[in-house]
């Protein structure tokens, strides 16, 4: 059986180099992607602690199901304007973003 300490391990390092990625990265598609894996490294600690501490309930995965809804969605979004600044300005780096604003 594998223990908790096996997701948190696999959850923080998911979390840790989201943060690292969203800190270093230029570009708007490595910044999203890098903010799905602290998204998802929540929603992985959602489930694992509802199953450990609460193994009859179902709390735990029901939060993970809406995250899961609510990180699309927001890809979603977020897309859709990182598409819209492309067309516009015809880069999606981040230090452009003073091109952007006028």
């Amino acid at each position: 059986m594998i223990t908790i300490e096996y997701y948190l391990i696999i959850s923080t390092l998911m979390f840790f180099i989201g943060i690292y990625g969203f800190i270093t990265r230029k570009n708007m598609i490595a910044i999203l992607i890098s903010l799905e894996l602290v998204l998802n490294a929540v929603e992985i600690n959602f489930a694992v602690f509802n199953r450990y501490l609460f193994p009859g309930q179902l709390e735990g995965m029901f939060f993970t199901v809406f995250g899961i809804a609510i990180t699309a969605a927001e890809t979603a979004i977020a897309l859709a304007i990182i598409i819209n600044a492309y067309r516009n300005f015809g880069d999606i780096d981040i230090k452009n973003i003073n091109k952007m604003k006028g």
